[in-house]
């Protein structure tokens, strides 16, 4: 790859960006930025891991780097300049990363699911975070999923709404895996608070297969019996098609499903009264776009690209674009 640090034209116009974490979507996050940025400069990366092919790969292209975590970040004498800096660990250490970043006033995008800051989905609710000082790019099957959880409820009462994010183990690091249970709350959490649904609930696979499959996810919606099924499908496909604007392996599999159900009523005043409702299923498919990570990967691809896509927005305010 010829790309580096010096390869960004216009490079005054650009915000000086770091990375925190070398493993794999720290490493496919520096290779987006530098590759595709319009408004970021790749200035360093850090991590704890002086071996780590991330960081090897990143003194190649001429960016910073540091085996020092957060503590060698803010100890380069570059750091003065960096305006966003991206973290790609865990949960765990994300509360001790943004603390020290917060006394820095340095703004963060956390891609871990720490859910310290506001969640953020870029098609939904970035422009109503862009000041924030920390915000939280949910998990892969958030940003997957709650376009469109969020896209039917902008037409219709979302009841309830289950999802069920596919990946190729693979795929799956150990930071991936030692935050399952941060990933079912966090994701959890959000389609509600970001999607609009009334309950939501999220459910993780790590799919063994061989030859990997790539990232599938299934959002199930459950809303009123009257709802409009064209408007929903409608909405859906405009989502499917902003998301895809930034993660462009991301598609629709098949129709969007609709099916009447009723179940009993909890609320009912009277027994065996029975509520009747629609039935949303949609089925996507996320593919990477194999800068660093395999295409099968696209769980951690939708998570650096949307994150790229945030800090674009973000970027473009500080330098007048």
């Amino acid at each position: 790859m010829s790309d580096n640090s010096t390869d960004n034209t216009n490079a005054g116009a650009k915000l000086a960006v770091a990375i925190i974490g070398s493993g794999n979507i720290g490493t496919d996050l520096m290779v987006k930025v530098m590759r595709n940025a319009r408004h970021l400069r790749m200035s360093a990366m850090a991590g704890i891991d002086s071996a780590s092919e991330g960081l090897a790969r990143a003194a190649r292209f001429g960016v910073l780097t540091t085996a020092g975590g957060i503590e060698g970040l803010v100890g380069l004498p570059q750091f003065a300049d960096i305006g966003i800096v991206f973290d790609a660990t865990s949960a765990a250490a994300h509360a001790h990363h943004a603390n020290v970043l917060r006394r820095h006033g340095v703004q963060v995008i956390d891609l871990t699911p720490a859910a310290i800051g506001p969640f953020v989905v870029p098609v939904v609710n970035l422009s109503e975070h862009l000041g924030a000082p920390n915000i939280n790019m949910v998990t892969c099957g958030g940003q997957a999923t709650i376009p469109i959880v969020h896209a039917v409820s902008s037409v219709a009462p979302v009841r309830y709404a289950e999802i069920v994010a596919s990946i190729a183990s693979r795929s799956a690091g150990p930071g991936t895996r030692a935050n399952i249970d941060e990933f079912t709350e966090t994701t959890s959490r959000a389609i509600e608070s970001v999607g609009g649904a009334e309950r939501g609930k999220a459910i993780i696979v790590l799919n063994p297969a061989e030859p990997p499959l790539m990232m599938r996810d299934t959002v199930y919606c459950l809303t009123d019996e009257s709802a409009d099924t064209e408007a929903i499908e409608c909405a859906v496909h405009a989502m499917v098609s902003a998301v895809a604007s930034y993660v462009p392996g991301y598609r629709l599999k098949q129709r969007v499903q609709f099916d009447r159900y009723t179940v009993d009523n909890p609320l009912a005043l009277h027994a065996n009264e029975r509520r009747a409702g629609l039935k949303v299923s949609v089925f996507l498919e996320v593919e990477g776009a194999a800068h660093y990570l395999p295409a099968y990967a696209g769980n951690l691809d939708i998570m650096t690209s949307a994150a790229l896509a945030a800090a674009e927005q973000i970027a473009a305010l500080h330098v007048g674009a």
